[in-house]
């Protein structure tokens, strides 16, 4: 899992098609090297979840994604009984084939077990990327017993027992930031704020991603999504937004962005339809900008 300095683990991503800046190079490799939980902010779009799909790649480790959600509990994260399937076994047990005294065991053994992606994770110890996607949407009670579990990593199951990973899974967690995450996980994790790029930068991750679009192309888009950036707009594209509107535009033929070809496709980059209208109104001067 380790790598020689931050230099060699920023190649390794950029071979994988990821540009890690600096900072984020450093935070991930502080991660590996102290295994310590990656806590990665931002706006939507900016690349945190895909820093954990190319990390998995990059270890030659197993994805295992827990998408939050309102609502979520321990049991979706964690562990299930396979409850339809112990009925049906219970049913076969009524005329006395097994003895009373072992049906408990049985009825709650590892074959009646739904793992969930906690439980999964902490199986496969350093041999997973554990990736928690936008946390912020779960409530704070999830939060606190993600924490539990991070710190031990370790799941007790009362009907089988506790559960714990050899060495622990490198965890990467993301949020959108619609709420504030308590300061107990945040003092558990290392903590990094995924900016929007540069322009140069933006410009040569379009190249990485979207190879078949010409420079110019990738360059004329680059400063688009810079100028909607800076407007007062509902949802701003991010850097996965421009990659596709920079595929989108190729697949047309399109060698430089112009205002046909940019209104066209505006939808690639602009999701709202309260956006869309505000952006097709200054559309001319945002291209003459």
């Amino acid at each position: 899992m380790g790598f020689a300095d931050v230099d060699a683990l920023e190649g390794a991503l950029a071979r994988e098609s990821y540009l890690a800046d600096r900072g984020l190079a450093v935070a991930v490799y502080l991660a590996l090297t102290l295994r310590r939980p990656l806590l990665l902010e931002g706006e939507p779009g900016v690349g945190k979840t895909e820093i954990a799909r190319t990390l998995a790649r990059v270890l030659d480790a197993r994805l295992i994604r827990l998408q939050c959600y309102e609502g979520i509990d321990a049991g979706q994260a964690l562990y299930e009984w396979d409850y339809s399937r112990q009925l049906l076994y219970a049913r076969t047990l009524q005329e006395g084939a097994l003895d009373p005294a072992n049906r408990a065991s049985e009825l709650y053994g590892p074959e009646f077990l739904v793992e969930r992606p906690l439980l999964q994770a902490v199986r496969e110890g350093d041999g997973a990327v554990l990736l928690v996607d936008e946390l912020d949407r779960a409530d704070e009670e999830f939060e606190a017993f993600l924490l539990e579990v991070l710190a031990d990593s370790a799941v007790t199951i009362p009907e089988i027992g506790t559960i714990t990973a050899e060495a622990p899974p490198v965890v990467i967690l993301t949020s959108n930031r619609t709420r504030e995450l308590h300061d107990a996980l945040k003092r558990r994790c290392l903590y990094h704020w995924i900016d929007y790029p540069s322009l140069e930068r933006e410009v040569a991750i379009i190249r990485l991603r979207a190879p078949e679009a010409s420079a110019e192309l990738a360059r004329s888009v680059a400063a688009m999504v810079a100028r909607l950036r800076e407007m007062d707009l509902t949802k701003r594209p991010g850097p996965a937004e421009a990659i596709d509107w920079t595929r989108a535009l190729a697949a047309l033929g399109i060698g430089r962005m112009d205002a046909v070809s940019a209104d066209e496709t505006l939808g690639w980059a602009v999701k709202n339809h309260d956006d869309l209208a505000v952006v097709r109104r200054v559309l001319p001067q945002l291209l003459g900008g």
